[in-house]
């Protein structure tokens, strides 16, 4: 199992290089990422038939579309009005705090959340705000380097609570939703995301030290919550895993649950901060 799981880890790492310094190449490849995050939602939801999975991708793809020409996005995915695009990440931002309170009532919330059409929905609310602010970042003029600094201090809050939860870890962060979790574990994650701030203002945007602290501490918390929202859905669905397609990674959706919920957080903060929109 870890030769598959380091194996499947560098070919994600190459294929997403790889798409990241092409605009064409990473609106394919957040696309397709999206698509298959959608059928595993549906799953997770409750579908089973091929033809209802492959529907609600379809739907899923016509919000993305009507989103898009809301936030005012051109045919070459760089005409966003960014004032348009503040007021749609801060609604999606508002969302993951209703997503918070049903990660803290669960088991309970799932009186409110736990039916397949409502899981459906906010399928909705967790993936559509995910291919827009890619994309969005990706416009930007360094956009493959704010992708990669976004990827990376999830990457990097997501290994620090593994290894500091994993040898101090005692205080349950959400004992009923993902038992494995800590305080301790959360606290170790965002050490991990502000060294990554220091160490990147220092070697390369000394002019921008604090604002990447204000843009590394947000993204790196909120990263948690997409983490413990897909663990409630599949501890609902009692299945372990998204999906299958990363041999000892399990789905997309297991891949990229922290990145959902950290991108409208970035996002916001790069339209507030001005980082790498024109001074990166």
């Amino acid at each position: 199992m870890l030769k598959e799981r380091v194996t499947s880890a560098i070919i994600m790492a190459l294929v997403f290089i790889a798409a990241l310094f092409s605009k064409v190449g990473f609106m394919i490849f957040v696309t397709l990422g999206t698509a298959v995050a959608a059928w595993e939602w549906a799953a997770l939801a409750g579908l089973t038939r091929r033809h209802r999975k492959f529907s609600y991708v379809c739907f899923l793809f016509v919000v993305v579309s009507l989103c898009a020409v809301l936030v005012g996005m051109d045919d070459n995915l760089e005409g966003i009005a960014h004032s348009k695009l503040s007021y749609f990440v801060v609604i999606a931002m508002a969302w993951w705090l209703v997503a918070l309170a049903m990660v803290k009532g669960y088991p309970a919330s799932t009186s409110f959340w736990g039916r397949s059409w409502t899981i459906l929905l906010i399928g909705v609310f967790v993936l559509v705000p995910t291919w827009i602010g890619l994309i969005f970042l990706r416009s930007q003029e360094y956009g493959s380097w704010l992708i990669l600094l976004l990827v990376s201090i999830v990457a990097s809050a997501d290994i620090g609570a593994y290894f500091v939860g994993r040898k101090f870890g005692k205080t349950r962060l959400a004992e009923t939703v993902s038992p494995a979790k800590s305080w301790e574990g959360v606290f170790g994650g965002l050490a991990a995301a502000i060294l990554l701030a220091l160490i990147v203002g220092q070697l390369w945007l000394p002019d921008q030290r604090f604002s990447l602290l204000l843009l590394a501490i947000p993204t790196a918390c909120i990263s948690v919550l997409g983490d413990l929202l897909e663990s409630m859905v599949k501890r609902h669905r009692g299945v372990k895993d998204s999906g299958l397609l990363f041999p000892g990674h399990g789905g997309v959706l297991d891949r990229v649950d922290g990145i959902t919920a950290a991108v409208p957080v970035f996002t916001l903060m790069i339209l507030v901060l001005g980082i790498g929109i024109s001074a990166l």
